[in-house]
């Protein structure tokens, strides 16, 4: 047979595997319906000495019920019974012990057949190397043996497949989930991918419908229970009683391409941050605030940084109308629009959080409803790069007198200075604005020594990245622009030099402060 249907093995054979041991095939037996073998699982099970099969302890199993018309009378066939099928034992290491135990034993009655020179053909559903248990024994035995693990169609494809709809279109991102993950950490990761399936259902099902209820894609998911096998059902998820659900079935969030996005029962703003540059900072709630939007309103630098979806309409707009694209934004939904307003690093830190509540605080768009949804801000993502300045009190003022006087300012920087804070300043400087970055370093230096660290950091999270530790007594105001962020330290902040060569400085400030 191998002659007339070459194959590329995973272990060649070598000394580790010489030619009179038996060799171990993982066969993927497809989700269900045995006409949807591949042919070459069929072959290697014809010319398997040995096939094995997990089962529960009733004795049946599904893998063996597909493949069944394959085996013949003379097949020795091994039986691999699963001492638990819950996580309920009475084992003294518990359920894990338990189960490491039992794929000891199934892979030593395997290897003796191996070790006699059988081919040993181990049956799994779907695929072997996804959610299968043949890869128990592909880890302990693949290393000893000449293995081929032969591909099979798995549930996911077979789900979509049923349903009619596409799973992933152009740049979507498929996300696939075990239902025994923890509901939070479910809804979180639902609602920042597009398409989504969630395996392992059964007793998991309350969960896993209360995380799509909680990232807000319940309407959005489709049930499939028994893909392509007797008892098939599917539907809306939300319609499904739990109590019906077997173990063998999934969640599918199909593909959002060429579908608009779900109308909602009343129009909403949410405010959303970005992060200081890049989907690396973005949160999965603000993932899942921007894939549910219909409408993306910003400026147009941070409108851009929302990946462009079918169906979702994008208003760019000038930095300098904050109140106009707020006022747009309500409007779009009074007309029944989820709209999401979008804003660089946090949207209530010198952002559209305010510009958007101040609006929606007067008639006539008090009733609309309003959320805000954090993003790291610029001064924590600026830290973090620079070590840990802000580890004590801190105080955060913007340096720009567009919105408030000079002289509030100045008092501002005093007053944290002579409180001993840490200070993260924004929007330093730029083409208009050159002078204010020096008279700040005047005033704090009334207070601070010349030696002081600061921080200075520039488009941290993007392309043009620099964080550096300067002085005080040194800080130069023709470095810093509109894209830096300072952080000036207390009396108490440290910079230190690390590594090999002493070429990496950082800067912290102690959590304990002296005592007087």
């Amino acid at each position: 047979m191998s002659e007339q249907h070459p194959r590329t093995e995973q272990r060649p054979q070598t000394e580790q595997h010489p030619r009179t041991t038996g060799r171990l095939y993982g066969v993927g037996l497809g989700p269900g319906d045995p006409s949807l073998m591949t042919l070459r699982a069929v072959e290697t099970i014809a010319a398997a000495d040995v096939v094995a099969y997990h089962s529960a302890r009733h004795g049946r199993s599904i893998a063996r019920s597909i493949a069944e018309r394959h085996l013949r009378p003379d097949h020795i066939e091994e039986r691999l019974v699963y001492p638990v099928t819950t996580e309920t034992t009475d084992h003294p290491g518990g359920y894990r012990a338990a189960m490491e135990e039992f794929y000891e034993e199934a892979a030593a009655r395997l290897a003796a057949h191996l070790d006699a020179g059988r081919t040993v053909a181990v049956l799994a559903e779907g695929d072997p190397l996804f959610y299968s248990s043949y890869m128990h024994m592909h880890k302990r035995l693949a290393h000893r043996y000449p293995t081929e693990v032969v591909p099979g169609v798995t549930s996911v494809s077979a789900a979509a497949a049923r349903l009619g709809e596409p799973l992933v279109e152009a740049e979507e991102v498929l996300t696939i989930l075990p239902g025994t993950l923890p509901e939070e950490e479910l809804a979180a990761r639902l609602a920042a991918t597009d398409s989504a399936v969630v395996m392992k259902l059964g007793r998991t099902f309350p969960a896993v419908r209360g995380a799509l209820e909680r990232a807000g894609r319940l309407e959005e998911a489709r049930y499939v229970e028994r893909a392509t096998m007797s008892g098939e059902r599917t539907g809306r998820l939300a319609d499904i009683d739990p109590e019906s659900v077997p173990y063998f079935s999934v969640a599918v969030l199909p593909s959002r391409v060429g579908t608009e996005p779900e109308p909602a029962a009343s129009g909403e703003v949410v405010v959303v941050g970005l992060g200081p540059a890049g989907p690396l900072w973005l949160t999965p709630e603000a993932r899942g605030a921007l894939a549910s939007a219909q409408d993306v309103v910003g400026y147009s630098t941070y409108v851009d940084r929302v990946p462009v979806r079918p169906g979702q309409r994008r208003h760019p707009s000038d930095n300098k109308v904050e109140s106009e694209r707020a006022e747009f934004a309500l409007d779009l939904a009074r007309q029944g629009r989820r709209v999401a307003v979008v804003s660089s690093g946090d949207p209530g830190v010198f952002a559209m959080a305010t510009a958007v509540l101040e609006v929606a605080s007067e008639d006539p768009y008090r009733e609309i409803p309003v959320r805000v949804v954090p993003g790291m801000t610029a001064a924590h993502a600026a830290a973090a790069r620079a070590g840990a300045p802000l580890g004590h009190d801190y105080a955060v003022v913007s340096l720009s007198d567009r919105l408030k006087p000079w002289e509030v300012i100045a008092e501002r920087l005093r007053a944290a200075a002579a409180a001993d804070l840490v200070l993260a300043l924004y929007n330093p400087g730029s083409r208009s604005r050159l002078w204010q970055v020096g008279k700040a370093r005047e005033l704090l230096l009334e207070h601070r020594t010349p030696e002081t660290p600061v921080v200075l950091a520039r488009d941290v999270g993007g392309p043009e990245e620099s964080v550096r530790v300067v002085r005080l007594g040194e800080l130069d105001p023709a470095q810093v622009d509109m894209r830096t962020l300072l952080i000036v330290g207390s009396t108490q902040t440290r910079a230190v030099r690390r590594g090999a060569a002493g070429t990496e400085e950082i800067a912290w400030t102690p959590r304990r402060y002296p005592e007087h």
